[in-house]
């Protein structure tokens, strides 16, 4: 099995690369591979089994943009046919319709969803995170953004309990096509949650999922879950 890391030596921001490398170490005899900027990206002609595209800087986002412009019949293949594709921090705003500036300037994206990014690179919103990833996954993490998302109602990947969704006056957070999945929320993700890393596991046929390391990783998470849901714990920062 093939797990693949996107750009590395570009998206490599908040520890994010550790999601793929983790998911990897739960599978024995998974193969990480790191595709750089300029190669086609093996899951979209099916020969990675999962990707995952980091947090990257501001920049960065263009050059990735301009990457998948290169192979959007693909892409939409890859999401049609359940290919297990994450994208995390600033990430997913690579396939909004643009991102505006706060004075007034709009970089258009690549548009695959009804949302757009509003970003203020003077003022970061940083925060804990607390949610559910459906009725019974507890999601915690961090948030660390320059933008808010905003546009037409789409399928969420959590719903937030503390902290804020897409925007601080919606409980949505992400958004979720098929096996194709985007969130601000940092973590590692995958590291920091591992019922959600079990499920990810089973989307990618593993019947009996073990997690590496599994009884830490459980204990911080239920440490970090019991933190977050304080009602005095502050969440902004």
């Amino acid at each position: 099995m093939k797990i693949e890391l996107l750009y590395p030596e570009v998206c490599c921001l908040y520890g994010d690369l550790m999601n793929a490398e983790y998911l990897s170490r739960c599978i024995d005899g998974a193969e990480l591979v790191k595709t750089p900027l300029g190669e086609k990206p093996l899951f979209l002609s099916g020969d990675a089994d999962a990707a995952f595209l980091c947090s990257m800087p501001e920049h960065a986002q263009l050059l990735v943009r301009d990457e998948f412009r290169r192979f959007s019949a693909d892409l939409d293949s890859a999401i049609a046919r359940g290919t297990l594709f994450i994208a995390t921090g600033n990430a997913p705003e690579v396939f909004y319709e643009y991102i505006e500036d706060t004075d007034g300037t709009r970089t258009e994206m690549l548009g695959m969803f009804p949302l757009h990014a509003k970003r203020d690179l003077i003022n970061r919103y940083n925060s804990l995170y607390l949610g559910k990833f459906g009725d019974d996954i507890d999601i915690v993490g961090f948030k660390s953004q320059f933008c808010h998302i905003y546009g037409e109602k789409v399928e969420p990947l959590f719903h937030t309990v503390r902290g804020a969704g897409l925007n601080p006056d919606v409980m949505d957070e992400g958004f979720r096509v098929n096996n194709f999945m985007g969130t601000a929320v940092l973590g590692p993700l995958a590291v920091l949650n591992p019922p959600f890393t079990r499920y990810l596991l089973g989307l990618l046929g593993i019947e009996e999922p073990k997690l590496f390391c599994e009884k830490a990783a459980l204990d911080a998470y239920d440490l970090r879950l019991r933190e977050f849901s304080e009602p005095d714990r502050g969440f902004s920062y």
